[in-house]
């Protein structure tokens, strides 16, 4: 195959420096999205886990049919409806704001199996063992257990926040001005792939210090067991 085709198509530095304003453009709503969903997610999961660990009679149920429901809907699904039906309820959400609730729901929901996991790993005397120390159930499950329990699940909330990160591409379909949007939109204006190959770039540089940091996290739990 002619290298002059393939550098016009997919590697053409003019096309990259007409349209790289675009590509930062894009690159920074993802981080404002990242920056906004992950925390949300994150702490709603905690939430949840901790209340379920909690025990209180007649929540269970109602958590894990919040779990299982939001685990069980595609986030291109949810994102749809909350985008398109919410304004046929008089509700009038921008499209960061639709984004930003169906992914802190659908993060939230396995963020929150996460946590409970680690919790669940941790010996139930500790609990009480805070508690005789005067800590209320709120402090020990703060101060004692949560600590060793995300600690213990690290691995697996590093994974999934580079999942929920490498997901905020699909916003793309609800015209929200992030990363791939962004790479489509200036694809259209120089009508070569160099736009999709940037984009495709500007995730990899975001994301392989995390997959780094999750491989060096397996391998410290490994060697710990």
């Amino acid at each position: 195959m002619d290298w002059e085709i393939i550098r016009f198509s997919f590697f053409n530095e003019d096309s990259l420096r007409e349209i790289y304003p675009l590509l930062l453009r894009g690159w920074w709503m993802t981080v404002k999205l990242c920056l906004a969903v992950v925390p949300l997610g994150f702490l709603t999961g905690i939430v949840i886990a901790t209340l379920h660990s909690f025990h209180v009679r007649g929540l269970n149920p109602v958590l894990i049919l919040f779990v299982d429901f939001f685990r069980s809907i595609p986030p291109l699904v949810l994102l749809i409806y909350v985008t398109y039906g919410l304004p046929l309820l008089g509700l009038d959400v921008p499209a960061f704001l639709a984004v930003l609730i169906a992914f802190t729901f659908n993060s939230a929901s396995y963020y929150g199996e996460i946590v409970r996991a680690g919790i669940e790993s941790i010996a139930h005397g500790q609990l009480e063992a805070a508690r005789s120390t005067g800590l209320n159930r709120v402090q020990a499950m703060i101060y004692v257990v949560l600590p060793q329990a995300l600690r213990n699940v690290a691995p697996d909330l590093t994974s999934n926040t580079i999942e929920l990160i490498k997901a905020t591409s699909i916003a793309s379909v609800v015209a929200l001005p992030e990363l791939l949007r962004m790479g489509r939109v200036a694809q259209g204006l120089v009508y070569n792939a160099t736009p999709l190959i940037a984009a495709a770039a500007i995730y990899l540089i975001m994301l392989w210090p995390m997959v780094r940091l999750l491989s060096r996290l397996e391998r410290r739990m490994m060697s710990a067991r």
